[in-house]
């Protein structure tokens, strides 16, 4: 695809992964709708890097657990560009969550914002994708959905279901429009985890190293802009850590 004036929506576009991958597509070129929940101060400091690269960047906010706000988001960046040529579902929740914790709120919460948003934010912007001629979605998924650890069950679950929601909207959705995921491994680790808990976890990759939220940003632009010919597939990024 060529990228250059052509406008993207980021999920969870204000921190973390989502950020970078946003100030990435403007590197290329791209607009970027930065999407945000309660993250309004990190959203607009995203918005602000993406402009200095000379793209236009705007704000959105939205709760993605609720379906008319989903409506409502792909709408105003309608309204805004008229168009959609990339979408990129990287808002997600991480919540630890021990056996004898879950219950259903903790399991509703984390599988409406990590799988049900995805969906249904797919879905409805699949339309405006198409206006002019296909588009792309790129899902952040996690090499735990193909590999579970414990303590995360409602996470790693959910990352699962990205996995193969992402195969079955490749197919729902060809030509036009493809559809493909990236399963991070190491790359951001939980705020909890000292030194000692990052090196073991290093040490277990085959690279000997953690990753960035870089690497994840890089994955997207490939399969932004330097392919078209590959859809329904799932990119583990993890420096070897899932056949370690």
């Amino acid at each position: 695809m060529e990228v250059q004036g052509k406008v993207a929506l980021v999920t969870g576009a204000g921190v973390r992964v989502g950020r970078r991958i946003a100030l990435a597509l403007a590197g290329r070129g791209m607009d970027v709708a930065v999407h945000y929940n309660s993250s309004r101060g990190p959203a607009e400091a995203t918005v602000a890097a993406a402009r200095e690269t000379g793209v236009r960047a705007e704000l959105f906010q939205a709760n993605l657990g609720e379906l008319g706000q989903i409506e409502g988001l792909v709408r105003a960046i309608d309204d805004a560009w008229g168009r959609l040529d990339v979408l990129v579902n990287s808002a997600a929740v991480f919540p630890r969550t021990p056996w004898p914790e879950i219950d259903e709120a903790t399991w509703d919460a984390t599988l409406d914002v990590n799988l049900k948003a995805p969906f249904f934010v797919s879905l409805h912007a699949s339309s405006l994708l198409r206006r002019d001629g296909g588009g792309k979605i790129v899902n952040i998924a996690d090499w735990a959905g193909l590999r579970p650890y414990r303590h995360y069950l409602p996470y790693v679950v959910s990352k699962g279901g990205v996995i193969t929601m992402t195969k079955a909207l490749a197919k729902e959705l060809a030509p036009e429009i493809t559809v493909n995921a990236i399963a991070p491994g190491p790359v951001m680790l939980p705020e909890e985890f000292d030194e000692e808990t990052a090196r073991r976890i290093a040490d277990a990759t085959l690279v000997k190293r953690l990753g960035s939220p870089d690497d994840i940003a890089q994955s997207v632009i490939y399969l932004v802009e330097m392919t078209d010919f590959v859809t329904g597939h799932v990119l583990v990024v993890d420096g070897g850590r899932l056949i370690a």
